[in-house]
Parts: structure tokens; C-alpha cells; sequence
């Protein structure tokens, strides 16, 4: 279940669609277009030419403008099969000193750019929307851009509500069975896309938009695996960096254990604050002590794997499983405007009623009450890690890893360390699938801003400080709060040296803690 590098902001989209309304009329009154004119292609861009020659076609659409961007199905190919990447643009208002675009990413992987987009009023400060397009796109195999598609809706269903934690060796084969099943119908239906929709492959459409867009530095916001994307950018293209904002770190030389265990200890931190929310709430349902709460989740998981919850409100999904219920929890814990939500949840769930916790795992999953999902991205994430983080196929080893981390993470270590099994058995691999993961240092690129928030649960601090260190030049700040990631989210300490960096260029002061 390595779905779990999903970002708030995700959330965020989903909170203010109801204003797209309001953002959906911004397009008409944008500033100025910048002039244009075709870019070579960059060192080891060789022979792309036509695709860093090509103009992106606007249309208006709901929220903005869009266009197609087309790439190449494998830049080791470049004369050979291409797709289209989907874009959306939001132009900087009319009136405004235009600085350029401002490409942002949500995270996921699997998480829809353009969707994010649309939401630009409410993504960045007012100062940046004011001065710059702002700029998503749905990555290769994600939303409107050639989408992964591996299973149906219903077996998708049954793949997220199947048992996450096998409990003795018949359970671990059936696990090891599903997960192998899963990738197995991923390489079967998926396409030739599936085995070039890593992230280096997504960083370097990501080039080609910034020629299409006529700029001749990159500016990026990434969130929770958008920084993954944004360091393995840079690392790339360090000249080509501009404006830089990496928040809620994926630093890209973690391995697949060292990610698991990281979110497994990060969960277990926002998890234990909750706790301290129910409790203070009073009457809290679970306990008397965070420890107490904390170990009525583990029970109340434990009674669900025996015997789900009959009441899901939900017709397509008729039990709340373990796999539903951990998903629910889970989701509640990026955001703390979630967390009286999920006391609520659980009340009504010890009484026997999943049905507010299925509402939770539904938002999470990017699934409609009732079955059908608006997107791809619990298919498509499983495609992007297992080509950036291959895995064994080992059951022992992910027994023994996952019987290792209950002592750190008692209530999520095991459901995460399992998590990455499939990836063992994934049917396609690329030229890195054989290569450890690498240390990104940007040399020759500007400073780049790192975000970390002390008790993310998602993308634990120790990462952003992690990259931070690793970076030639960066700045870190550090927001003491919680949920996942921080930037327009927390307070005006952490947003304010942002926006200046983004206007006026301003690098914030390293160290800065809000």
C-alpha cells in the first residue's frame, strides 16, 4: 500500500471544488501571453528536437486553459511511438507585472496536475497568483495524460479492501497472491506505457513543457511525491532550475524499506496526536491515555480483520475490512480539519457502523460513494514505485521487516512494511530498475527551498532535512505543526518567505522555524 505518499493538497482540491466556479472564470482575464520561440533541446536531450520545437495550442476550459503537450513514449525512442500529456493553465491576472509560469505538482505519484491547477487561488499566495500562470499537468499514465489503467473498478475495490496484514503463512500466500495478481493484470492490460512512466521519464516531460511554455528557467512548487519529481528534476537540469519550493520531502535516494518504515514511524507520530485531540475532545471513544487510544485503534483493526463491519453505506463495498478501515484512519491523519471527523467515525464504528469511516477511505482512495473512481491514481502509483524502488519478491524478508518495525510502529509498521510487495513481481522494469537510488545533489542549480513539518505523517521531517543536506544549495524551513505538508496550509510564517521567493526571488533565511 505504497499509495500513501498522497498530499493534502489533494484534499484541498477536492474541499474547494465547489468554487471552481469562481476560479473557472479566471482565464479570461489573465495577463498577456509572454512571446514565444522554439528551444533546443538541453544536454543529453539529444534528438528531441521536434517535441522542444513544438507551441502548445490554448483552448479555453473549465478553470483555465488547456492544452496537449506531446512527448515521446520512451526518450531512449525518440522517433517512436508518442503521447499527450494533458495541461492546464490559469494565467496570471491582467494588469499584474507577468514574472512567467509556475508549474506545480500535487504528489501521488498519481495525483492530477491539472486538477491542481484549477485550484490556483487557493494553492498560492495571493502575490504569486497575481504575477504568475500558474501551471499543472497530469504526469504520463496519470488522469488525461495516456492513463494506467490495470484493473476494473470492482477488482479495484476488492484489492484496496483485501486483509493488509497476514497474520501466519496462510495469509502471507494469499497476500503474496493478490499483490502478484494485481501486477500480473497491470501487465496485461496497462500498455506499452508501462514500463516508461517513472519519475525520471516524468521530469523530463516536465523540460518539454517549460520550452512549450517559452520559458527558459523552470519554476515548480512540488508537494509530498511532486518533491521527488521536483529533485529529480534538478538533478537532471540543474541550469534549467529557477524558482524552486520542494514541501513535504520524498528524497529520492530512500530505498522502498526505508519509505515504508519512514511513513510507518510518521503515521504512528500524527496518529499519537490525534489520540491527544480525542482525548482533549473528551469522552473520547477509544481510552483514557494516548497509549490507551492507540492501542483501541490496534484492537478495533484486529476485530475488523476477524469480522468486517456489516454497515459501509456504501452498495458496491458491503463489508468494512481491515483494508478499508486502516484506509479510512489513515486519511484523516493528513489534514487536522479531518480529525474531529474521524473521532466521530470511530464512535459510530465501535457501535458497529463503518459508514463514516468508508466515507473517509473513499475520499482517500479518490473513490465515489457507491462504487467508481475519479481517477487513477491507486492503480498508476503502484506503476510509478515499483519502476523507481524495485522490490524482492520475498515474503520471509517482508515478514521479517514488517515483524521488525512493530516495535518502532506498533500500529502501522506492519501494514506498511507489506506494502511494497508487489512491486517484487512487477512485469515490466526500466535501465534504473537495476540501479540503488541516488543521492540528488542539484550541482550548478540555484538555491532551492526545502518545506518539512515536524509531525507529517505522509513525508516525515527527517526527509526534508535529509535532502536539505544533500542539496549544493538550499534553504530549509521548518514548520513545528501537523499534517502533510505546510506551504498555504499553516501560517504566514512559512507562507510569506515563500511568496518572496517566488516574486521578488528572496531566498528564505536557512533555519527559519515557524
Amino acid at each position: 500500500m505504497r499509495r500513501l505518499p498522497l498530499t493534502a493538497a489533494l484534499v484541498s482540491v477536492a474541499l474547494v471544488a465547489s468554487g471552481c466556479a469562481t476560479v473557472g472564470d479566471l482565464f479570461d482575464r489573465g495577463a498577456p501571453a509572454p512571446s514565444w520561440s522554439p528551444q533546443e533541446p538541453p544536454e543529453g536531450m539529444a534528438g528531441l528536437d521536434s517535441f522542444y520545437e513544438q507551441q502548445l495550442e490554448w483552448e479555453d476550459c473549465g478553470g483555465g486553459q488547456c492544452a496537449r503537450l506531446s512527448v515521446p513514449q520512451s526518450y531512449a525512442e525518440p522517433d517512436g511511438d508518442t503521447i499527450e500529456v494533458a495541461v492546464l493553465k490559469v494565467p496570471a491576472r491582467r494588469g499584474s507585472q507577468r514574472i512567467g509560469s509556475l508549474v506545480v505538482n500535487p504528489g501521488g505519484p498519481g495525483g492530477s496536475g491539472v486538477d491542481y491547477a484549477q485550484a490556483a487561488d487557493f494553492i498560492v499566495g495571493s502575490a504569486v497568483r497575481q504575477r504568475f500562470d500558474i501551471v499543472g499537468f497530469d504526469p504520463r499514465g496519470v488522469g488525461r495524460s495516456a492513463p494506467i489503467d490495470c484493473v476494473s473498478d470492482s477488482e479495484l475495490d476488492a484489492f484496496l479492501g483485501f486483509d493488509p496484514t497476514p497474520d501466519d503463512a496462510g495469509e502471507e500466500e494469499k497476500f503474496a497472491a493478490n499483490a502478484e495478481g494485481f501486477a500480473q493484470k497491470c501487465g496485461a492490460n496497462a500498455g506499452p506505457l508501462l514500463g516508461h512512466v517513472s519519475t525520471v521519464d516524468a521530469a523530463k516531460d516536465m523540460d518539454v513543457l517549460r520550452a512549450a511554455l517559452g520559458e527558459e528557467k523552470l519554476h515548480y512548487l512540488g508537494k509530498s511525491y511532486g518533491t521527488y519529481l521536483g529533485a529529480t528534476y534538478a538533478d537532471l537540469f540543474p541550469q534549467l532550475v529557477g524558482r524552486f519550493v520542494l514541501d513535504g520531502v520524498v528524497a529520492p535516494d530512500l530505498t522502498a524499506q526505508e519509505v515504508n518504515l519512514g511513513q510507518a514511524k510518521g503515521f504512528e507520530t500524527a496518529t499519537r496526536a490525534w489520540a491527544q485531540f480525542c482525548l482533549d475532545k473528551g469522552e473520547c471513544p477509544l481510552g483514557g491515555s494516548v497509549d490507551e487510544v492507540m492501542q483501541g485503534i490496534r484492537d478495533f483493526l484486529a476485530r475488523v480483520d476477524d469480522q468486517p463491519l456489516p454497515e459501509t453505506g456504501d452498495p458496491a463495498v458491503t463489508q468494512l475490512t481491515e483494508g478499508w478501515a486502516s484506509t479510512g484512519i489513515a486519511a484523516a491523519m493528513y489534514d487536522e480539519g479531518m480529525w474531529d471527523g474521524l473521532v466521530e467515525a470511530m464512535r459510530d464504528a465501535l457501535d458497529g457502523n463503518g459508514a463514516e469511516l468508508m466515507g473517509l477511505a473513499n475520499t482517500y482512495a479518490d473513490r465515489q460513494p457507491g462504487g467508481g473512481y475519479s481517477g487513477n491514481i491507486m492503480e498508476v502509483i503502484y506503476a510509478v514505485n515499483c519502476l523507481d524502488k524495485p522490490e524482492t519478491d520475498s515474503v520471509e524478508e517482508h515478514a521479517a521487516a514488517a515483524e521488525a518495525a512493530r516495535s518502532k510502529a506498533p500500529t502501522w509498521g506492519p501494514f506498511l512494511m507489506w506494502s511494497s510487495l508487489m512491486c517484487g513481481s512487477w512485469p515490466v522494469e526500466t535501465e534504473r530498475s537495476s540501479e540503488p537510488p541516488k543521492k540528488v545533489s542539484a550541482e550548478g542549480a540555484p538555491p532551492i527551498v526545502v518545506v518539512g513539518t515536524t509531525r507529517d505523517p505522509a513525508t516525515p521531517y527527517e526527509w526534508s532535512v535529509r535532502l536539505h543536506d544533500q542539496l549544493a544549495k538550499s534553504s530549509l524551513i521548518t514548520y513545528d505543526g501537523d499534517g502533510h505538508t505546510a506551504y498555504t496550509r499553516s501560517n504566514d510564517c512559512v507562507d510569506k518567505p515563500i511568496d518572496a521567493f517566488f516574486v521578488k526571488g528572496t531566498v528564505p533565511q536557512d533555519g527559519l522555524r515557524c
